[in-house]
């Protein structure tokens, strides 16, 4: 097998295609052979160093990724050899092969393109966590999302859709705004040119959205939150922008809501049988068209510097994917 391995993690260019033996799978493990994997914004946190969770060197890093099982280990029950699966183990994935928990992995039935789940369970399981469970969307009510454009904001625009939401997706150009449009936003905000407190305002009449979903983060956090709805729900998602924004206690208070935190890996550890139970719905309305990932392109999994350097640019729709020939 091949993978790129990460010896020092300081940065992507310390990243080296490396070939390595094969390793057998253990007791509840099995083997994947990756067909495709995406990338997520923590595979390059990871890279250098930056994210909370820090493996031992060496390692390969790739979050998500979809292939198919090729061995299975010891008390591996639910997976067989020759079984297409997701699996979003946290390293792993930038490789050819690559061993993971069996109870990570998840089964994709018939139809689920192989490019559509590697970029699918870290996006959809944030998104629907976020919405449905922490913020308790209800159909009718009005969604702000900021980052719409990337793999978390898109999936968030189908996700709110698929609750009956009205949809408005904030982004940073024309180009984002029109792909939202086309997933079914209701009304866009290009936030490099509107004043956002102003734009929102004027898309909601004055009310405000129930919901922000926010993995941005940075300087239009506070205006999101003054925006809010009476008894609205801020949900905090991420940090996208980089800086981790203090916002004023005051404001929550005034409109009678709530800053809410969303940790989906967390969820899924301390709440496994919640968690099935979303990703089975997620899966279902796959199969129904309700969500599918927006894949900006995909490229061999050669180019990871390559697709390193677009996501880092900002100009990615959705999410970049990696493919083994």
């Amino acid at each position: 097998m091949h993978a790129w391995l990460c010896t020092t993690p300081t940065g992507v260019d310390a990243l080296a295609w490396t070939e390595l033996p094969t390793p057998e799978p253990k007791a509840g493990e099995v083997l994947i052979e990756i067909k495709a994997a995406s990338l997520n914004f923590p595979d390059l946190l990871i890279v250098q160093n930056q994210y909370q969770i820090k493996p031992p060197l060496p390692f390969v890093p790739g979050a998500e990724y979809a292939g198919v099982v090729r061995a299975v280990g010891e008390g591996v029950k639910h997976l067989q050899p020759g079984q297409n699966v997701a699996c979003l183990s946290g390293t792993g994935g930038f490789g050819t092969h690559t061993i993971a928990q069996a109870a990570l992995c998840m089964p994709l039935p018939p139809g689920f393109a192989l490019e559509d789940a590697a970029a699918f369970i870290m996006t959809y399981a944030t998104s629907h966590h976020a919405l449905i469970d922490r913020g308790q969307l209800q159909p009718g009510e009005t969604v702000l999302v900021l980052g719409a454009a990337g793999g978390v904001g898109t999936a968030a625009i189908q996700i709110a859709k698929a609750r009956g939401a009205r949809v408005i997706a904030a982004a940073s150009s024309d180009d984002k705004c029109a792909l939202c449009q086309a997933l079914g936003a209701d009304a866009t905000i290009n936030y490099t040119r509107e004043n956002l407190r102003d734009a929102i305002k004027a898309a909601t009449a004055g009310k405000g959205p129930d919901v922000v979903y926010d993995p941005v983060g940075g300087d239009f956090a506070e205006p999101a939150l003054r925006s809010i709805a009476w008894r609205g729900r801020y949900l905090v998602v991420g940090f996208a922008s980089g800086p981790i924004p203090a916002l004023p206690l005051n404001l929550p208070l005034l409109k009678g809501a709530s800053i809410v935190g969303v940790f989906w890996g967390e969820f899924a550890k301390r709440e496994p049988q919640a968690n099935a139970t979303m990703m089975a719905e997620l899966a279902r309305w796959y199969g129904e068209g309700k969500v599918k990932p927006v894949l900006d392109r995909t490229l061999p999994m050669s180019a990871l510097r390559e697709a390193f350097a677009l996501m880092g640019s900002r100009a990615v729709k959705g999410k970049l994917v990696l493919v083994n020939a």
